[in-house]
């Protein structure tokens, strides 16, 4: 164990709130968490926010945590600000269980929120996704994930330039491309992934989308990027989520019924390789090093949530965790293992793809969904017997994968 546990959780329905604010978004979060775990907002002894869109789309380019928070009495104490592309709040999260293990305080809150949603300016909700790359070499990342496996395209889809989408899920459609050349992943497995978590989401009542989805709906709709359709993509999403965070020896005496270790978590940057090395993905470098870290094996979890921010992403990252071999994820999760009742369910939530992706809030948001899992209180949507759960988020995109990976393992604490 790190040392660290969570005992409160709590977030906020997801979708498009035109009329909400992260202040909004932040106070409900804050709120149902503190109440989940019994405290006052008195009691927090420091306390990480993370965002990623209000300094473009509002203005308030810093001091954004001690804007949302200020107003709900927290206070003096230290407030840190956290950006990094949609790993974001599991890197505040990183942070404040390096914070609490290093004896600094005993108590701490995680913060993510996010309003993604401006109706009045469409455009630049799409732009404002290129601040995840670099953008002195948008047009070479551009070039490159164009022509990763660009003979696969059917001749009906080579030219999309009317759709109006992210550059990401270009770079995942790339990425999915060089999947399908290399293993015959397949449109059909892919889809299967999609509807999976489209029923997932039928039992969370916090989810975006709550409509359960064929394989064949999903293969039928509209192309964002090849192979992508719409359902196998994250839509643009308004939420929040919160922890409340305090020492292990703490947690063991006050909160023995529902208190959720945190047993491991690592955050790692890519480095350079092939494209088509998928060895070295920068999840599965990350995946190896929490499982030394934290003593567990692949054959150990029971439920994961991961970065779906496509559904090719999903295939990626089970494959990354070892849930399957390598270049087998296709396959595993056409068979029907990653659902609930299946080997190893993944995104019980419904995923990015059908929960909701507010950017800021994301990795908050899995690790909320885990805690309701090991404590047993996940409803419909309950994997039986949950005891370690793991999250996988990753953030922003750097020459071929993610910019940055956070991988936790959590477990409920034995006393």
């Amino acid at each position: 164990m790190t040392g660290v546990a969570i005992v409160g959780a709590g977030m906020t329905a997801l979708g498009k709130f035109p009329e909400a604010s992260v202040k909004s978004l932040t106070q409900q979060a804050v709120g149902e968490a503190l109440k989940d775990a019994g405290l006052d907002i008195s009691s927090v002894q420091a306390a990480w926010f993370s965002n990623s869109r209000q300094g473009l789309f509002e203005g308030q380019n810093g001091i954004r945590g001690q804007c949302a928070l200020r107003p709900l009495g927290i206070g003096p104490i230290p407030i840190t600000n956290v950006e990094n592309a949609c790993a974001s709040g599991s890197t505040a999260l990183f942070n404040a269980v390096s914070h609490i293990a290093a004896g600094f305080c005993d108590v701490a809150l995680v913060v993510g929120a996010e309003k993604m949603y401006f109706p009045d300016n469409r455009p630049m909700m799409f732009r404002a996704f290129l601040g995840g790359t670099d953008i002195h070499r948008l047009e070479e990342f551009e070039r490159k994930v164009a022509g990763w496996a660009q003979n696969l395209v059917p001749e009906e889809f080579t030219d999309q330039s009317q759709v109006q989408r992210s550059f990401f899920m270009d770079s995942y459609a790339g990425q999915a491309r060089l999947h399908m050349q290399k293993f015959g992943t397949t449109r059909r497995q892919l889809a299967a992934v999609a509807a999976k978590n489209h029923w997932h989401s039928t039992m969370n009542p916090l989810a975006q989308y709550q409509h359960d989805m064929s394989i064949d709906e999903v293969l039928a709709s509209r192309s964002i990027s090849w192979p992508l359709t719409l359902p196998m993509c994250a839509p643009i999403s308004d939420g929040a989520a919160a922890l409340v965070l305090c020492s292990e020896k703490m947690a063991r005496s006050l909160y023995a019924d529902k208190a959720i270790g945190i047993r491991g978590i690592s955050l790692l940057t890519g480095i350079s390789r092939a494209d088509s090395d998928f060895s070295q993905h920068i999840g599965r470098l990350a995946a190896l090093d929490v499982y030394e870290k934290s003593g567990i094996e692949p054959t150990d979890i029971d439920v994961a949530e991961v970065h779906d921010a496509t559904a090719y992403s999903e295939i990626q990252q089970i494959e990354n965790l070892g849930l399957c071999p390598i270049g087998e994820g296709g396959s595993f999760s056409e068979a029907g293992h990653t659902r609930l009742g299946g080997k190893v369910p993944v995104n019980t939530s419904g995923g990015l793809i059908s929960k909701g992706h507010p950017v800021g809030a994301t990795g908050l948001m899995q690790i909320q969904e885990l805690v309701a899992q090991l404590r047993h209180r996940a409803g419909k949507r309950q994997v039986p017997d949950a005891r370690i759960g793991v999250a996988e988020n990753g953030g922003g995109f750097y020459e071929n994968e993610e910019a940055t990976t956070v991988i936790t393992v959590l477990e409920k604490i034995k006393c």
